[in-house]
């Protein structure tokens, strides 16, 4: 399977048919919705699939931040606790359509593996496209052989984008909704902040979306107007989700990576250290 980060369903289909494709199902639902990802994993996912939990299994378990990139050396163990391979062409979705997977799709490309794509659309597009469907425990994984070797261009934290900001070193884009970027309405985590980081532009994760897949790619380039000459592109969100789906669709438009600020928000807004700007600035 070429490198590419998106593939149709109708490929995956194939794919899956001739036996050379390992399944991730990295579904994640925000908070406040009453759905249980891993309990629906077991009612109905792609045969063979198996369990990618980010907010769980996959999160830096000594960190207050939620589901944050944990270190090389855990990635590892668990990636192959999971029996994820060196070789393997790995193809992550989500039950939303797109939504979750290109978080995992992050993760495993800030660790290293380049075999990594996401299904466009999702289970919802796999199911219209005629995919078989599996349900009940799955089998036990096989210990796999995956080593994780970071790439840190791929990943941002705090201080570095602090040290950035006086020289706009990095073209900062947040992915939230306007009215959190611009600080007019209350973050859904309790004590952070309200506004964003100084200099960010405003590219709400659902202007990439189009019923669940990524939008035309016409449209997507147009969105990241700005962004296609600078140096140093950092996606950032609530918590590091949607800022993925930034990063992906990027890479998918421009053939280049975007790094995330894994702490996003939810580190930024809520440290009264680290400055902050309200008001508008969309990314037209």
């Amino acid at each position: 399977m070429p490198h590419s980060p998106i593939i149709d369903a109708p490929t995956a289909i194939a794919g899956h048919e001739e036996g050379h494709l390992t399944f991730l199902d990295a579904s994640w639902y925000l908070p406040a919705e009453p759905r249980d990802p891993s309990k629906e994993f077991l009612n109905a996912r792609i045969p063979g699939a198996r369990r990618f939990d980010f907010d769980g299994e996959f999160a830096e378990t000594m960190s207050a931040l939620p589901h944050m990139l944990p270190s090389a050396a855990e990635f590892t163990q668990r990636a192959q606790a999971l029996g994820l391979n060196e070789n393997d062409s790995i193809v992550v979705y989500d039950t939303a359509g797109l939504f979750a997977a290109p978080r995992a799709w992050w993760m495993l490309r800030a660790m290293g593996h380049d075999q990594v794509c996401v299904l466009d659309g999702g289970f919802p597009a796999w199911r219209a496209a005629g995919g078989p469907v599996a349900s009940g425990p799955p089998e036990p994984a096989r210990p796999g052989n995956f080593t994780a070797r970071p790439e840190p261009s791929r990943l941002m934290d705090a201080k570095i984008l602090l040290s950035g900001l006086p020289t706009g070193r990095h073209h900062i884009i947040d992915a939230r909704p306007a009215a959190r970027f611009a600080g007019t309405a209350p973050e859904p985590r309790p004590g952070l902040r309200s506004g964003h980081i100084p200099g960010a532009v405003n590219l709400p994760f659902d202007q990439l979306v189009d019923d669940g897949k990524l939008a035309d790619l016409a449209k997507v380039r147009a969105k990241f107007d700005g962004a296609t000459d600078a140096a140093a592109v950092v996606m950032t969100c609530g918590s590091g989700v949607t800022a993925a789906i930034l990063a992906w669709s990027y890479e998918v438009a421009f053939g280049r990576p975007a790094a995330v600020y894994d702490g996003s928000w939810a580190e930024w807004g809520s440290n009264d250290g680290l400055p902050i700007e309200t008001g508008p600035s969309e990314v037209s």
